[in-house]
């Protein structure tokens, strides 16, 4: 099976964003290939954090990652700081990575605006740490959304030169287009994001996650019960497409342009459908956090190991494609 790299960063609690929009499709795609998924704690540290708290965040995204369905089997997760060959990589492909590139990068110039009085040289390299994640495993898909493809054509491009330069070593990878949502958040106003505090976390109480729905916006247009409205002008629509299944998805359509239904019945069911997908992950979650918590930290110290096994082997062969290899005699 071909070889697939994904990441994610330990920065807070998993959302329905992350969950429809990237992890329901590495459940789904563990099956089809050798996946690699880290998270990706060095590029977290490119903002700022609270020290203290990251042990804490690794841990608890990978417990999160197994409860949705990340099978320990057939998935390699690992923390990338686990396996120094990461920033190994990171330094060779800085030797050939021309400077305008990376401050031509999208994101680059999105972080430097957000945290312009703590803009480091992280924040820069950020693409070229990406790229060696990627690399390094000789990756050759990557699952993405579309606003991430640049990052995908820039590994692209660090793979050209080194191999130019020095040899074929490193695969073209190729982004693997997903079909998965932008989630809305609650304000309806952009994609569902920690940093603007309008998201649903996958392992909220039915409770808290009624608090946040019921106030949620909906079609502007339905003012009173009994005006009608456009299902496809609602955020409350947008998430019933996540999980809401025919019949009834039909059926919640008509109400809302009939005002056969109001906004709160929507939101009602809305909730009853989501509570049938997070559920088992909070059980899940739960036995993973408690009794199994050894099991995930064995799991995750065993597969930087491997990583490891296989991270060496790139490295040296990369390192002896760029005249660094070198065996030392010593003298008696």
């Amino acid at each position: 099976m071909k070889v697939l790299f994904t990441g994610i960063q330990p920065t807070g609690d998993i959302h329905l964003g992350n969950y429809f929009g990237a992890i329901a499709n590495w459940v789904r795609l563990q099956h089809e290939y050798t996946s690699y998924i880290s998270v990706v704690d060095l590029h977290a540290v490119t903002i700022p954090y609270e020290p203290s708290e990251m042990p804490g965040r690794v841990i608890d995204l990978a417990t999160t990652l197994y409860a949705c369905g990340i099978d320990m089997e057939k998935t390699i997760l690992f923390v990338q700081s686990e396996v120094p060959g990461h920033a190994d990589l990171t330094w060779m492909f800085n030797a050939i990575t021309p400077l305008g590139e990376l401050e031509r990068m999208t994101q680059f110039k999105d972080k430097r605006d957000q945290f312009r009085a703590s803009v480091n040289v992280g924040l820069l390299d950020y693409p070229v740490l990406q790229a060696a994640d990627i690399l390094i495993y000789k990756g050759e898909v990557v699952p993405v959304g579309e606003d991430q493809v640049q990052h995908v054509e820039f590994t692209r491009e660090v793979a050209r030169h080194f191999n130019s330069r020095y040899g074929p070593t490193f695969p073209e990878c190729q982004a693997l287009l997903t079909k998965s949502p932008r989630v809305l958040g609650l304000d309806g106003d952009s994609k569902m994001s920690k940093s603007k505090g309008n998201t649903i976390g996958v392992l909220e109480t039915p409770e808290k996650i009624w608090a946040k729905v019921s106030p949620a916006k909906t079609d502007p247009a339905r003012v009173r019960r009994t005006d009608p409205g456009t299902p496809e002008k609602c955020t409350i629509w947008s998430y019933h497409l996540l999980v809401t299944q025919e019949p009834e998805l039909t059926e919640i359509h008509n109400g809302c342009t009939t005002a056969g239904i109001g906004c709160i019945d929507c939101k009602k069911r809305f909730q009853a459908n989501l509570m049938k997908v997070l559920d088992p992950i909070r059980e899940r979650y739960g036995e993973l956090a408690g009794s199994g918590r050894k099991m995930v930290e064995d799991r995750l110290e065993a597969n930087a190991v491997k990583c490891r096994a296989v991270a060496g082997e790139t490295i040296r062969e990369a390192k002896g494609k760029m005249g660094l290899k070198k065996v030392w005699k010593i003298e008696s």
